[in-house]
């Protein structure tokens, strides 16, 4: 029978209650603003569109916000160690709170989408900068309960973005949506600099800030997003194109930035583990990312579903993504090809439902396909973990 070592047991009780509970708090509220803001944000773009138009520019929306959140999260450990967490962090929200009040005073979409990138670029930083937090503030007993709080944290965004976005455009104005997370922004941001420095700079961090790299990677995306809006075959293909060279460009070089590499080596390599693994969960995010997008536009218009309500077929996928989050932290490694396997399983078969109950219905079932995508990604990314924390060693 194994014996527990009972000094590396840590109860609730004494996690919830110890010094670290306002640090969690802070880290719950960035995490939160990130998670909340674009299931938010879909919830109200049915009614976003008809006030300013650009219709055709919604896929952006999403697109924008999510390229914005990468080239943002993808320096965050090199900007923590050479100014701490307080000062990236405190910019970070300030960015973010800007870019709401930005989309808030929007009279067209195109503004609309620079508060979009804006507001990706504080939230990517902040989500990003909030997991570091979590292996660097909290003691290393503490680590496992503090994960388990955000994971769960993350559900409750998604169950409770819908409803305020919904509640926002049914009894006011999705104007004050981004208001409301300007004010929470810039909250975070004062709350931020006013506390103790916990992260101290490491000074010594070798190697140049990498804009060069994230410009290129900014490029490459952009140029894949801007093959979607209007398709063209050969205009597409070109873009396209272009864009993976862009990317196959910028993996060269960060493999050779050494002292200060953004990525693993052979970061989607098939010969090493995490390799094989940063590839699955590029190619689930690739199958799964039309449903935040498109479905709260496609549920409206086909089955005359408030916004409310399609907010909330969406957060199904997140609510699933917590569920399954919790109940797969405590299984032991061995399981993990398993896991991996009824994962990628849900996701298949979730996407086969999509193509069934989108167009044809019931809605409830959409709901239920939707968390079957959500628990399938999730078993597949902390089931993968151990890999992927192995390249970051």
């Amino acid at each position: 029978m194994a014996v527990i070592d009972a000094d590396s047991f840590v109860s609730w009780r004494e996690f919830l209650t110890s010094s670290c509970a306002s640090s969690l708090a802070l880290v719950c509220l960035a995490v939160w603003l990130h998670a909340a803001d674009g299931l938010i944000v879909a919830t109200m773009l049915p009614s976003i569109v008809p006030d300013v138009g650009g219709a055709a520019l919604v896929g952006w929306s999403v697109s924008l916000y999510e390229i914005a959140s990468v080239v943002a999260g993808a320096p965050s450990a090199l900007m923590t160690m050479r100014h701490g967490l307080r000062g990236p962090m405190s910019v970070a929200s300030a960015l973010f709170g800007i870019g709401c009040l930005l989309s808030a005073v929007s009279p067209s979409m195109e503004l609309i989408l620079v508060g979009r990138t804006m507001q990706g670029l504080g939230g990517g930083g902040l989500t990003a900068m909030a997991f570091v937090a979590v292996g660097v503030i909290f003691p290393r007993r503490y680590t496992a309960r503090a994960m388990a709080v955000v994971s769960t944290f993350w559900g409750i965004s998604a169950f409770l973005g819908p409803l305020i976005g919904g509640v926002f455009v049914e009894y006011a104005t999705w104007r004050w949506g981004f208001g409301f997370f300007a004010l929470q922004a810039f909250g975070l941001a004062i709350w931020i600099a006013l506390r103790p420095k916990q992260v101290a700079a490491q000074t010594a961090a070798p190697g140049k800030f990498p804009m060069r790299r994230l410009a290129l990677l900014c490029l490459a995306v952009l140029l894949v997003s801007s093959g979607g809006i209007e398709v063209r075959p050969l205009k597409t293909s070109l873009l396209v194109v272009t864009g993976l060279l862009c990317l196959v460009y910028f993996l060269r070089l960060d493999g050779r930035a050494v002292p200060d590499r953004l990525l693993p080596i052979h970061p989607f390599g098939l010969s090493t583990t995490t390799g094989a693994a940063l590839l699955m969960i590029l190619s689930l995010s690739i199958a799964t990312v039309a449903l935040a997008a498109f479905g709260p536009l496609l549920v409206i218009a086909i089955h005359s579903v408030s916004a409310l309500a399609a907010g909330y077929i969406i957060a199904c996928s997140s609510i699933g993504w917590s569920i399954a989050a919790v109940l797969v932290s405590g299984s032991p490694e061995r399981f993990d090809c398993q896991m991996i396997a009824a994962g990628i399983t849900l996701v298949v078969l979730s996407i086969a439902g999509f193509l069934y109950s989108v167009p044809n219905g019931p809605v409830w079932l959409i709901s239920v396909f939707a968390a079957m995508d959500g628990a399938g990604f999730s078993l597949d990314l902390h089931s993968s973990a151990h890999d992927i924390a192995g390249a970051t060693g």
